[in-house]
């Protein structure tokens, strides 16, 4: 088995699932992958989470262990893989950013974010924000506790359980990665806000989705991820 290339902890996830025009995201494809659809419709989720005791080849490195992400994704599916495309990642370190720009093509940018989780009286408060272009973009999330096991046809699976990631190279082809953990347990949403600007941060395509409520909000528990790069054998 090859080495991973990162190790951390992903905790805390929402997972904000909205129905989008097919329109917004076929040019994003890589080569070779094809949208995966449920109930007939294309779906992106606004996901933020706490990206902890992160690792590169076994390695901490000082000021780069524990932060926020905030991430736009849409759904995919390649050689009968069920994965996932990034639209935009924002981190707050530049170098981070930089790094995963120049090396895989990822696009990633740099940001100040903040992250907040608190439990208390039975609920788990998840929140995630980040400063971009002059304004304040959020997403708070708050779910009961104790986690609970989605059933593996849930909605709540379809959203959070995908071993892939697919990108596109600097000189066209694809690239595969593969994301491994444990099922991950969900605190059962009880409300959902986000105020953010979607034309801001993601392009002007966009803006069609201000005001749009999301179909669905998973907060899931998450767990120790493991990143292989190039992808294991299936």
């Amino acid at each position: 088995m090859p080495r991973a290339f990162l190790t951390a902890r992903w905790r805390n996830l929402i997972l904000a699932n909205y129905a989008v025009p097919e329109a917004l995201l076929t040019p994003l494809l890589p080569p070779g992958v094809e949208l995966d659809r449920r109930d007939g419709r294309c779906w992106a989720s606004l996901v933020g989470f706490q990206f902890l005791d992160t690792r590169v080849l076994g390695v901490a490195w000082p000021g780069f262990r524990d932060f926020p992400e905030w991430n736009l994704r849409f759904y995919v599916r390649h050689e009968g893989r069920r994965g996932v495309v990034f639209v935009r990642e924002f981190v707050p370190q530049r170098l981070v950013s930089a790094v995963a720009r120049l090396i895989y093509n990822e696009p990633y940018r740099a940001a100040p974010m903040t992250m907040s989780v608190a439990e208390s009286d039975g609920r788990l408060t998840a929140d995630y924000a980040l400063t971009y272009a002059g304004r304040v973009h959020r997403m708070t999330a708050v779910g009961r506790t104790p986690a609970v096991t989605p059933g593996p046809e849930s909605v709540e699976h379809f959203f959070k359980e995908h071993s892939w990631g697919f990108g596109t190279s600097h000189t066209g082809r694809l690239i595969r990665y593969r994301v491994e953990h444990p099922t991950w347990d969900v605190s059962p949403v009880e409300s959902f806000t986000a105020d953010l600007d979607w034309a801001t941060l993601y392009g002007p395509e966009w803006g069609a989705m201000t005001g749009v409520e999301p179909t669905s909000v998973v907060l899931a528990v998450g767990s120790a991820v493991s990143v292989y790069p190039k992808g294991l054998p299936v």
